[in-house]
């Protein structure tokens, strides 16, 4: 199996609801929600990837990084690169129920753990998709992040006790899901979250916590403020709110205010190893990805996800060491161009 074969599949098994595009910019999904597209209009999750196509990069070949070290350390555990697979899951509702949600986790979860890195599982409106994720992450020993919508403050606690009863390495909540009409609808209510809130909610477990759906530098000061561990910045892959700028076009400012005080990810329009690399430059820590991984579990499985994020790495690595950059530390804004009004 190679990556070809895995969106030809993907392709034949997806017709309807993913045209698998060989470039996923999200002008031919625009507003197909449910489905893979991006809210309303399309443009948040249009100015993801054409805002990380804005980032230029600065080819350079007289230098001593011929091998350079993609591992990245996330809470205490040795990844092989610094790319993640983003929460998702309800694919009855998203996907036509081509492959079981059971299925979806499952590669997501055990293709991630075999590339060398770990995947964040999702939560949903059908109460059993939380548990099926963390049951994924029990076969590795907890190898990976649940992520809980913004449900009502005991409920975040609720499901984040059953994170740590299932290992997972850190937990999050993806705030920006708190105008999901369909949630409410279905009886599993969400909202946004005070300040106080937040704290209450961090307070109550041991593990690190991440908030994502991070846009503005006000709401990453107050994640810092209420204790979280980490922020991904993050739109929710465009499908939240119409006409949001692109996550990397507000990460440098982001970064600025809260470097050094949480770890700061990012997710919105990763394609490539280079996104990733681009990504990095301007702050992040590591990066997460969304629907590439959709398209490759859906063709391939497990061996499908691997490949995929594979592929993901290898590309980082040859981007590496065409910018000069031995290791993770040494990448940095000096080796990208970026619009002026970004900075």
């Amino acid at each position: 199996m190679d990556l070809r074969e895995v969106r030809k599949a993907a392709r034949e098994r997806l017709q309807g609801i993913c045209r698998v595009c060989p470039v996923c910019d999200g002008w031919a999904c625009a507003g197909e929600l449910p489905g893979m597209g991006g809210k309303g209009t399309g443009a948040a999750f249009i100015n993801n990837v054409s805002a990380l196509a804005q980032v230029r990069l600065n080819l350079s070949t007289i230098h001593s990084a011929a091998e350079p070290d993609l591992t990245y350390d996330f809470f205490g555990q040795r990844l092989a690169f610094p790319l993640l697979g983003a929460p998702m899951c309800g694919t009855a509702r998203n996907l036509g129920g081509i492959v079981t949600d059971r299925e979806f986790i499952r590669a997501q979860v055990d293709g991630a753990v075999a590339a060398g890195t770990l995947a964040m599982v999702g939560d949903g409106a059908d109460p059993t998709l939380y548990p099926e994720g963390l049951e994924a992450l029990r076969v590795h020993g907890g190898l990976g992040v649940p992520i809980i919508k913004p449900r009502e403050p005991e409920e975040i606690i609720k499901r984040m006790q059953w994170a740590e009863e299932a290992g997972a390495l850190a937990v999050g909540i993806d705030i920006d899901g708190a105008a999901f009409r369909y949630m409410n609808r279905m009886g599993e209510p969400v909202g946004p979250k005070t300040l106080a809130q937040l704290r209450e909610i961090i307070g109550s477990t041991r593990l690190p916590v991440i908030l994502k759906g991070i846009m503005t530098v006000k709401d990453a000061v107050a994640a810092v403020a209420a204790g979280a561990a980490g922020i991904v910045v993050s739109n929710h892959g465009g499908r939240a709110l119409d006409h949001t700028p692109g996550t990397i076009e507000v990460l440098p400012e982001i970064v600025a205010a809260v470097k050094g005080r949480i770890r700061v990810f990012m997710d919105g329009g990763i394609r490539t190893g280079v996104d990733v690399l681009k990504a990095l430059a301007l702050g992040a820590e590591a990066a997460l990805v969304g629907r590439p991984i959709v398209i490759a579990a859906v063709g391939g499985g497990a061996e499908g996800v691997k490949l995929q994020l594979e592929e993901f790495a290898e590309d980082l690595r040859t981007a590496m060491i065409l910018t000069g950059c031995r290791n993770l530390r040494e990448i940095s804004p000096a080796i990208v161009r970026v619009p002026s009004s970004w900075l």
